[in-house]
C-alpha cells in the first residue's frame, strides 16, 4: 500500500495518542502530529511514537490559519485525522469559550487549509489528491440522551445539551457544509466513550482507580444510574481508520462497543479487580460515595454501529469486561498516569 503523509490534529491526547500508536505500528504511512499541549495533551503518551522515524511532533493550535497554512505546504498531506478538540464536558460548563474557539472555529480553520491544498475551486481536487481524506472524530453526545431503550443512527436528529456537545455538533455541521457546498472529501465518525491507556486523569474511569488506590471517597454522580455505551481505544482506532480509508464521503459513521453500563457497575467492576490485583483489608468498594449530579446530566448514550459493521467490515475486538482488565492494569503499571 503506498506510503501517505498523514496530519493528526490532537494527536497528543488520549484517543490522538492511541491512533498515532496503532498508525505507526501497522502501517507504513508518516505522521505529524499537531498539537496545543493543553491540559488534556500530553507528551507522555507519545513516547512510543517518537521513537519512530515515521513520527514528527508540532507544537501549535489547530485556530492558527497561517501555522496551517505552511504545515499543509510542506507536507502536502494526504490525509488529515482530526482529533483535537476540548472535551470535558464538566469543563464545559464552567469556561465554555475555549471549547467554542478550539471545536468551532479550529475545524472551520483545518477545513479551510484543507480546501486551499487539496482543491483548486468547489468540486475540482487537484493532480496528486484525488485520494485525499479528511476525517472528522465527533461524539455520540451531539444526539442529547436517550430514555432506557432505543439507539443512536447516523440519523439520529442532533440535540445537544451541553456547551461541549454544541460545540461538537457545530463542527459537525460546518464539516458536513464543506462536503455539499465543495466536494471536499470529509468523512464523519461519532463515537461512545472511549477508555484505555493515556486517557486524561480526570475522566470517570481513571478517576475512580485513582481515588481507590489512594483511599479517598470514590465520586459517583446522582444515584450512579447513568448509562454510557463504552467503547475500548484500540477499538475506536480500527474504526477511525477503516472510516477513513474505506469510508463513503461525506457519510457519517458512529463507532460504539456495544457495551452499556451504569456508571455504579462500572466503578463496582474496577473496585472488584483492583480487589483482585492490589488487595486491601477492606474492599474498594466501601470507597463510593454518590455527590450532587452533574447539571443537565444526559441520562444514556448508546450507539448503534452496525453501519460501520456491515459497509465497512468493523469489529470491537473488546468487550467491556475484557477491555477493563488490560485499562486497570495499565493504570497500576503507570500509577504516575493517575
Amino acid at each position: 500500500m503506498n506510503k501517505k503523509k498523514v496530519l493528526v490534529t490532537g494527536g497528543a491526547g488520549f484517543i490522538g495518542s492511541n491512533y498515532v500508536d496503532y498508525i505507526l505500528e501497522n502501517f507504513d504511512d508518516e505522521v505529524v502530529v499537531l498539537d496545543k499541549l493543553t491540559y488534556a495533551g500530553d507528551l507522555k503518551n507519545l513516547e512510543n511514537a517518537s521513537k519512530s522515524a515515521k513520527y514528527q511532533f508540532v507544537e501549535g493550535d489547530i485556530c492558527d490559519a497561517g501555522l496551517l497554512e505552511q504545515l499543509f505546504q510542506k507536507h502536502q498531506f494526504q490525509q488529515v485525522v482530526h482529533f483535537a478538540a476540548e472535551s470535558h464536558v464538566d469543563n464545559s460548563i464552567t469556561g465554555p469559550s475555549a471549547f467554542i474557539e478550539t471545536n468551532i472555529v479550529g475545524t472551520f480553520q483545518l477545513l479551510q487549509a484543507a480546501y486551499k491544498l487539496w482543491m483548486d475551486g468547489p468540486n475540482q481536487l487537484k493532480e496528486g489528491f484525488k485520494e485525499a481524506r479528511f476525517l472528522h472524530v465527533s461524539t455520540d453526545e451531539v444526539y442529547g440522551t436517550l430514555g432506557e431503550t432505543g439507539l443512536f443512527t447516523e440519523t439520529t436528529s442532533y440535540a445537544p445539551n451541553s456547551p461541549y456537545s454544541a460545540s461538537k455538533a457545530s463542527s459537525d455541521f460546518i464539516v458536513r457544509s464543506y462536503f455539499h457546498t465543495y466536494a471536499l472529501p470529509v468523512v464523519t465518525t461519532n463515537c461512545s466513550n472511549n477508555y484505555g491507556p493515556n486517557q486524561h486523569k480526570e475522566k470517570l474511569i481513571p478517576t475512580i482507580i485513582r481515588k481507590a488506590i489512594s483511599g479517598a471517597p470514590i465520586p459517583i454522580y446522582g444515584d450512579g444510574q447513568n448509562i454510557r455505551d463504552w467503547l475500548y481505544v484500540r477499538d475506536h482506532c480500527t474504526g477511525i481508520k477503516l472510516a477513513l480509508d474505506k469510508g463513503r464521503l461525506g457519510e457519517t459513521y458512529n463507532i460504539g462497543g456495544r457495551n452499556e453500563r451504569k456508571n455504579l457497575y462500572i466503578a463496582h467492576t474496577i473496585c472488584d479487580l483492583l480487589d483482585d490485583l492490589k488487595p486491601q483489608e477492606k474492599s474498594y468498594k466501601e470507597q463510593i460515595t454518590f455527590v450532587t449530579d452533574r447539571p443537565g446530566h444526559d441520562f444514556r448514550y448508546a450507539i448503534d454501529a452496525s453501519k460501520l459493521e456491515n459497509e465497512l467490515g468493523w469489529k470491537a475486538a473488546e468487550t467491556f469486561e475484557t477491555g477493563i482488565h488490560k485499562t486497570v492494569a495499565w493504570y497500576l503499571e503507570n500509577s504516575d498516569r493517575l
